[in-house]
């Protein structure tokens, strides 16, 4: 095992990532964790945490003893974290360190921001309790700057966070993705606690809180909505502006100032698009300025011109465009899943590894399966030119065997609305409220993100309902971008798509429906086990099963060229394989789980996916109707 004698810390027993094997607890995911809104000074505090875990009981106070240390932030199942114990429904989960402010901070509000914890948080600063956070895969932050200690003679500058989590997984019905308190198949282990970064940032009195970025391809313009945080309610703000400057390639290619609160424009005479052949990022920094002139305040951040829509192409069929074009978008499931550290990857060499491997396959898309990852894997997508269809997670009541399985496998004809709330497991108003608070946040914390282009509110039925007036809502407050309404079954006929998922059976054209795309949002699933290489050796869940690479190989080249190929110029606009890893003892990956082997040859894939995506280039690229 992996140990670190002066620390106590060591890693658990399991599988593990060459990442894995290096991970260092006093150098923990050390990157700045927001890639879209960076200032240069700031405190990382990953490493090692006190933890303790405790009967969730009325009146129960911080633990009198801990029991021991917990490497921040891998969740506390995960081997990495050095605890590999799984939280109960009827538990909570404790967190303890210290940190000083540096001198030079002084005199500035302190934010502590998590990048995301699972499920219920509160938290305390030197005793006084700072705030607390539904929801587990969303960033938040708290003003902490009250309940420092001021670091006077009487009074020390040591500083104590006391986290409490509480984490029902599949027992309360909240959004929780595939994870469950006794995983099997096609559902994993349960994932608790801190899971992303945790950092402190020293912010001027009025600064940037967040901002919204729309690129405007028609009239080559970047709008910029920037909203201002003030420890007084914004009154020392009324006379600040905002001022914003575009860089390409290291040179001022666009400037633009305004009142805060008033409307930013930046204007491009030439624009440099972005796509996944040609990533381009602009660069760009925002500055608050005081009504004397002087800046409180400076982020750096990047973005893209694009534009995602869809459209019919010169022969009638709904296609999918980018910048105007279309594309055809053929992308792999991916799930997000590490042996070793679960939710949250050992680092940020091997986050990237992930991005830079679906692209070197020839892959265009990736859709992000029903988790939402840390910032820094939405960077790596936007550098390397990935195109991300972006699932928002389930809840409900959890698999219901007549809706997830009989009527969408066998009776696909009879049609289903999904306003039956306790059939679907969302018989409670606030578990329906709840998803919709979190499908805001989700949108919120990603809406700047270049890569992402489409939205995906429901999966396979998962916890499903009102998913047409939710797919209203979402193309209402982010028109940017088509949507997903249901992906796989339970179609109530709304949003950009008709998506289908299709397995143990030969691909075929969907039904059309009407100015919708038609897209195959997951196919495949083709399995290989390779020994050595899998989280329990013997144990293994596939659609369809082979016993060489060899024979996958030639399976896979068959699907690509006989069935998928033909239906592209048919009128299919999209396809997603299922998957990219291997994960747990699903061992349908492109990947083993351990990323160790690429079980398809790439040289294979490659000369696949070219050949099908000029299928629709060489074809399709004149006379484009968008709307």
């Amino acid at each position: 095992m992996q140990r670190t004698e002066q620390s106590g810390w060591k890693a658990g027993a399991g599988l593990k990532t060459r990442w894995g094997r290096q991970v260092d607890p006093q150098r923990v995911l050390p990157e700045y964790p927001r890639p879209q809104m960076v200032r240069d000074e700031w405190m990382n505090l990953n490493g090692l945490w006190e933890y303790a875990i405790t009967p969730r009981a009325k009146g129960s106070g911080t633990p009198d003893l801990w029991d021991g240390l917990i490497l921040v932030p891998f969740p506390v199942e995960s081997a990495l974290s050095g605890v590999q114990q799984p939280l109960g429904p009827g538990e909570w989960l404790w967190y303890r360190r210290t940190f000083s402010v540096p001198d030079n901070w002084k005199g500035r509000r302190l934010l502590l921001h998590f990048g995301a914890v699972d499920w219920e948080t509160e938290i305390w600063v030197n005793g006084r309790k700072a705030g607390e956070h539904t929801g587990g895969y969303t960033p938040f932050s708290l003003d902490i700057t009250e309940h420092l200690n001021a670091g006077n003679a009487e009074r020390s500058q040591e500083q104590e966070i006391i986290v409490r989590v509480w984490d029902p997984t599949d027992t309360f019905g909240q959004e929780r993705g595939k994870q469950a308190l006794n995983p099997k198949g096609l559902f994993y282990t349960a994932v608790s606690g801190i899971w992303q970064t945790v950092w402190l940032e020293p912010v001027p009195e009025a600064h940037i809180a967040s901002f919204r970025l729309v690129p405007d391809l028609a009239d080559g313009e970047l709008s910029v909505f920037i909203h201002i945080d003030s420890a007084n309610g914004g009154s020392d703000s009324a006379h600040n502006r905002i001022e914003a400057i575009a860089y390409a390639d290291g040179e001022i290619v666009a400037t633009g100032g305004s009142p805060v609160g008033g409307e930013l424009k930046l204007y491009f005479s030439k624009m440099k698009l972005w796509s996944p052949d040609n990533p381009f990022l602009y660069d760009l920094t925002v500055r608050l300025h005081a009504e004397d002139g002087s800046t409180l305040d400076t982020i750096q951040s990047y973005f893209a011109m694009r534009d995602f829509r869809v459209g019919k192409d010169k022969a009638g069929a709904v296609r999918l465009l980018l910048n105007g074009e279309p594309l055809f978008q053929h992308g792999v499931l991916d799930q997000g899943y590490w042996p070793d550290g679960l939710y949250t990857a050992p680092s940020d060499e091997a986050l990237a590894y992930d991005v830079e491997t679906v692209k070197r396959l020839g892959f265009n898309m990736v859709r992000k399966h029903i988790k939402i990852e840390p910032a820094r894997w939405y960077y790596h997508c936007d550098r390397l030119g990935l195109i991300v269809w972006q699932d928002m997670i389930n809840g409900g009541g959890g698999w219901n065997h007549l809706h997830h399985f009989i009527l969408p496998n066998f009776v696909s004809a009879i049609k289903v609305k999904d306003d039956k709330y306790k059939a679907l497991g969302r018989a409670e108003i606030s578990n329906r409220d709840n998803y919709r608070k979190e499908l805001k946040e989700m949108v919120d914390a990603l809406y700047n993100v270049p890569c992402i282009g489409v939205w995906v509110p429901f999966n396979e039925a998962w916890g499903q309902f009102d998913a047409a007036d939710i797919a209203e809502w979402l193309k209402a407050y982010d028109p940017s971008r088509p949507v997903d309404h249901a992906s796989g079954w339970h179609d109530q006929e709304a949003g950009d798509f008709k998506s289908v998922h299709i397995y143990f059976r030969k691909l075929k054209m969907p039904k059309k429906s009407g100015s919708r795309a038609v897209v195959i949002s997951e196919y495949g699933g083709y399995s290989l086990m390779e020994e050595g290489h899998v989280w329990r050796e013997g144990k293994g869940f596939g659609y369809r099963k082979f016993k060489s690479r060899e024979a996958l190989n030639a399976a896979y080249a068959s699907l690509i060229k006989k069935q998928l190929k033909p239906l592209v110029n048919q009128g299919v606009a999209a396809a997603v394989y299922t998957q990219l890893t291997d994960v747990e003892t699903e061992l349908n990956g492109i990947l083993t789980y351990d990323r160790e082997i690429v079980k398809l040859d790439e040289g294979l894939l490659n000369e696949l996916h070219d050949d099908l995506l000029n299928e629709l280039r060489n074809d399709m690229m004149e006379g484009v109707e968008v709307y």
